[in-house]
């Protein structure tokens, strides 16, 4: 027991006071063992939260550094007037893009930041998850018609949740707009529940496996879209599993088996 050894006891010999006495060791070294077990498993989990809070610093210091480096280079040639670079209502717009797209970065940084900080849920309360999607559809809804994208919204019932309303709106958020971003013109995207699942399913080019797997990273971009033009600053799903993880709440995102698009699914 002194070696803590896990598989340590003392072999019961009698029914008297000393045998009880032995027993009850036997137990305290049980309690004792699966205490220190859990606290191990408690610090490997804590070293692996580090860790991927450095990495995640590590990757957006990197990311960051792209568009500042690209923006001062941008600025310096405008300010010696080099070349091209002298026609300002050319290139003050596409510094004013750059800027644009650090903002959004670092707020997502800083919102990702926060998440990871936070040991606790926002604060809970009770909702209609139906009433919630019917409200945030809206938007992207006029978005998707603005690309002829058709968007369909099928609620066959409610669920009710007791839940941090403003991470689950931040996480359907992404998921949306990664819908409306990767569908083409003339191809469909579908929101429903079903049981307790809600499905985000949009018609799209499958993701390939070797993509698939690391699509949840931080500022990962699949290669064939991996510019900020089209494929945004790879923060979108990094955020959604961040946020249901935190939630406690089951996801997949799947190729369909039509092989015709994408379906993002989480179970409540």
């Amino acid at each position: 027991m002194t070696e803590l050894n896990t598989n340590a006891k003392i072999e019961i010999t009698s029914k008297d006071e000393i045998g009880f006495l032995a027993d009850d060791i036997n137990q305290l070294y049980r309690t004792l063992i699966s205490a220190i077990q859990h606290l191990e498993i408690e610090k490997e989990n804590v070293s692996k939260a580090e860790q991927e809070k450095l990495d995640f610093l590590r990757i957006a210091s990197h990311e960051l550094k792209t568009p500042v480096t690209e923006l001062n280079a941008t600025l310096e040639n405008m300010i010696l007037g080099i070349g091209e670079y002298a026609d300002y209502d050319v290139y003050l717009p596409k510094c004013k893009e750059v800027v644009e797209q650090l903002g959004k970065m670092i707020k997502d940084i800083l919102s990702m930041s926060r998440l990871q900080l936070d040991g606790t849920n926002d604060c809970e309360q009770d909702i209609s998850l139906k009433k919630v999607i019917s409200e945030m559809c809206e938007p992207f809804k006029l978005i998707a018609e603005t690309k002829a994208i058709r968007f369909v919204v099928m609620l066959e019932n409610d669920i009710s949740l007791h839940i941090s309303e403003q991470l689950l709106k931040k996480a359907l958020s992404n998921i949306l707009l990664n819908a409306v971003n990767y569908t083409e013109a003339g191809k469909n995207i579908t929101v429903s529940i079903s049981g307790q699942s809600l499905s985000v399913i949009n018609e799209c080019t499958p993701i390939p496996p070797e993509h698939l797997k690391h699509i949840f990273e931080p500022f990962y971009r699949t290669d064939y879209s991996r510019n900020h033009d089209t494929g945004g600053n790879g923060l979108g799903l990094y955020i959604v599993d961040t946020i249901l993880k935190k939630l406690k709440l089951k996801y997949r995102f799947f190729p369909l088996s039509t092989n015709n698009g994408m379906c993002f699914t989480i179970q409540f």
